[in-house]
């Protein structure tokens, strides 16, 4: 079995990998591919152009050619993985659609943490949407100064950032909190032991990928 998946960042692979481990999921199974322009170029305009959107739908059939399933690694360009998925021969995960039917499970205050701006209105439709099955209160949080970390190269500042919002969202009483993108995922790590560890993408979509491709 093949899962590509498609990555805006390079370092995201390795916590793919990291997830696929943990799920016991044979070494190689896992095929990356890194376009970090498409991210770059949203965020250049500030959101998800229908341009950028068609070119990610397109790159996502092309990845189904070769692959079991394709797992779309992006909350910025989530909404492009809905345009193919229905007519795609083998299932096209959203990372983060796989995480917010996860987070909202239990109900309760939802709070779901981001970095990108251009992140924030896909990501918040996407939770809301998932939320009115379980009447869950859903709050889409920017972690400030995160991002200008992670594109200085400084993933431990990135992290860091990250794991003080954390802090702060498990202080105001919320029941569950995620993280909307996978790059923030090494954060769960810097928390001490009595905060509950924030829900992560990754692990959720290479679940769903094995058992859509097993279903269909």
């Amino acid at each position: 079995m093949t899962i590509a998946c498609l990555h805006t960042a390079e370092s995201n692979i390795a916590v793919y990998e990291a997830a696929a481990n943990a799920l016991g999921l044979p070494p190689g199974m896992l095929r990356h591919h890194v376009r970090s322009d498409l991210l770059l170029a949203a965020e250049a305009v500030g959101h998800l152009t229908e341009e950028i959107s068609d070119e990610t739908a397109a790159l996502l059939l092309t990845l189904a050619r070769d692959a079991d399933a394709v797992v779309l690694n992006c909350s910025t360009l989530g909404p492009a993985a809905s345009k193919v998925a229905a007519g795609a021969a083998v299932p096209i995960i959203r990372a983060d659609a796989m995480l917010a039917e996860q987070a909202v499970k239990k109900g309760g205050k939802v709070v779901v943490l981001c970095t990108v701006e251009t992140t924030i209105a896909p990501t918040t439709t996407l939770f809301e949407a998932a939320a009115r099955a379980t009447r869950a209160e859903i709050e889409v949080r920017l972690v400030p100064g995160a991002w200008a970390h992670f594109r200085a190269g400084d993933l431990k500042a990135y992290l860091f950032c990250i794991a003080d919002a954390v802090k702060v969202a498990n202080s105001e009483g919320a029941a569950t909190i995620a993280f909307a993108q996978a790059s923030m995922t090494d954060a769960a790590d810097l928390l001490p032991d009595h905060v509950e560890r924030p829900m992560t993408g990754p692990a959720a979509a290479l679940a769903a990928a094995v058992a859509k491709s097993a279903a269909g």
